[in-house]
């Protein structure tokens, strides 16, 4: 038996170290295995140099154009833009939305009592500090001689007094106000209303839709179908205005809210006018508004901090920053605002409340922030005019209504609420660009310039376990040897290097 060489000795007693098969033998096969375009061209070794460099720079310049693309997409998807749909829907029903008006004039004259005069009249402007009569060559005869006679306070003695009951009792009534009511036909009466405090003081709804009752639904379009209203605004029990105050108007007529049931009416903010002598079309349609969340959009997805209101929206997170605004700068709430904190008195209301809720409303922008919600439903509207009543029917109404011909001029509007079609509109906002999209367009590009694909990405990954599990793998079990034979092996390694010297020393000898 022949002895074995050097060479083969030191391999012998070294055979852990060694990695099968070699690392280019394998990279070779990579390359001509693999579905990566480009590679199969760059790694066979008999080709030119000349060839196999530039297929490298090929290869470099797709994969440099590829990850330029790449960053683009991604960069494009972090910026999460939206787009908006709009569509028309038809539908064989619709709900008919909660109507809401109130009387520009808040408090009928002839309801003023002496104890009301003698704690609101400066808040009304009637009388002054000194509770006198204020500007009296401004009033009127049969106005001066009702005033003189409350506004006498001799022997007066004073009674308690809220605004809650001063509103309610003063505001105008809707028996008296109403004249005709009809919807879809149908007549309504004044039960149908709903009462409402709002800052114009005592309003009414119609279709509110709570308390058990179910929501008014139309079937068709255009006139005839909706709400019409004949209203008497009763002028001759509008306060005299000798002064501006907040609880004084100047003008004469009712302001109108369309909103849902759901939404609270803020109608001082959102409501239209509608002026006596005129009959007033509203045309209407319904819109549904979807909001994306942060990051794509800005609407709230968080449910509503508070006591008073269930659902969210603009209308009840305005109303809810008010009264808290209010109740935490004035400690006390105005008649139109919810909750239990006690309603502010009429020197409250000119000293500290109307002052603190107008700088609110106009002026600070920072306080009362209200996010967009989710979803809302709003209604667009279209008005048009004629006059009424014409010189043919002036008499008619006059002797219809026991009024006279002027009275009937300036007290009387007809309002006519209609849905201009059976269907709403949707606006809703969508992901401009979503994970499927980002992927798809990577994926694409990767096929474009590089030929690649989600499996040739497996192919790599398959590749660089296969090179670095047996090295990994190796490197541990010398680890294991060298633990357990570390002196006879590193004085086997000395002597085979001894012989390898001897062995190289004697081959350039000869």
């Amino acid at each position: 038996h022949e002895a074995p060489s050097p060479e083969e000795h030191l391999q012998a007693r070294t055979s852990p170290l060694r990695i099968e098969p070699p690392f280019c033998q394998q990279t070779d096969d990579f390359a001509h295995n693999s579905t990566l375009h480009g590679i199969s061209h760059i790694f066979p070794y008999e080709r030119g140099w000349i060839k196999r460099c530039l297929w490298v720079v090929f290869f470099l310049g797709s994969l440099t154009f590829l990850l330029f693309v790449c960053v683009d997409r991604i960069h494009f998807y972090l910026e999460y833009q939206h787009v908006t749909q709009l569509d028309e829907i038809s539908t064989p029903a619709m709900v008919f939305p909660a109507v809401t008006f109130c009387n520009l004039n808040s408090f009928r004259f002839s309801r003023v009592t002496r104890n009301d005069l003698y704690h609101a009249g400066e808040l009304l402007a009637l009388l002054n500090q000194r509770y006198e009569i204020r500007d009296i060559h401004l009033v009127e005869d049969n106005v001066l001689e009702a005033l003189k006679i409350k506004a006498d306070f001799h022997n007066f003695k004073p009674r308690p007094f809220n605004m809650r009951e001063f509103y309610d009792r003063t505001g105008h009534d809707i028996k008296d106000m109403l004249l005709a009511c009809h919807f879809r036909g149908t007549e309504c009466r004044p039960e149908d209303f709903q009462v409402v405090f709002t800052r114009y003081g005592k309003c009414y709804t119609f279709n509110a839709g709570n308390e058990g009752h179910t929501p008014l639904i139309t079937t068709k379009g255009g006139m005839g179908n909706g709400l019409e209203l004949m209203l008497d605004i009763q002028q001759d029990e509008y306060l005299p205005v000798w002064g501006e105050t907040d609880e004084t108007s100047f003008e004469a007529g009712i302001k109108v809210q369309i909103h849902s049931q759901e939404e609270p009416s803020f109608i001082d903010q959102l409501g239209f006018g509608v002026a006596p002598g005129f009959q007033t079309f509203v045309s209407c349609q319904e819109q549904r508004l979807i909001y994306l969340p942060p990051p794509w959009g800005d609407c709230k997805v968080t449910p509503m901090d508070s006591e008073f209101f269930e659902s969210y929206g603009i209308s009840a997170c305005r109303i809810d920053c008010e009264t808290r605004y209010l109740v935490e700068n004035c400690n006390c709430r105005m008649v139109h605002m919810p909750g239990d904190a006690p309603y502010c008195t009429p020197e409250l209301y000119k000293e500290c409340a109307d002052p603190a809720l107008d700088f609110l409303v106009e002026r600070d922008n920072d306080f009362c922030v209200c996010e967009m919600p989710c979803n809302m439903t709003r209604y667009s509207k279209e008005l048009s005019f004629v006059k009424i009543p014409s010189k043919a029917s002036a008499k008619y109404l006059a002797k219809k209504y026991n009024k006279s011909e002027q009275y009937i001029a300036e007290n009387i509007l007809v309002l006519d609420i209609f849905f201009e079609a059976l269907n709403y509109e949707t606006i809703e906002q969508k992901k401009a660009y979503e994970v499927a999209g980002l992927l798809g367009d990577i994926g694409g590009h990767m096929g474009l310039f590089i030929g690649a694909s989600i499996l040739t990405i497996l192919e790599l990954f398959d590749y660089i376990y296969e090179v670095i599990f047996p090295f990994s793998h190796v490197v541990y079990i010398g680890r294991n040897h060298y633990s357990k034979e570390r002196g006879q092996y590193f004085t086997s390694l000395r002597k085979n290097c001894l012989l390898i010297c001897s062995h190289i020393y004697q081959m350039l000898a000869l």
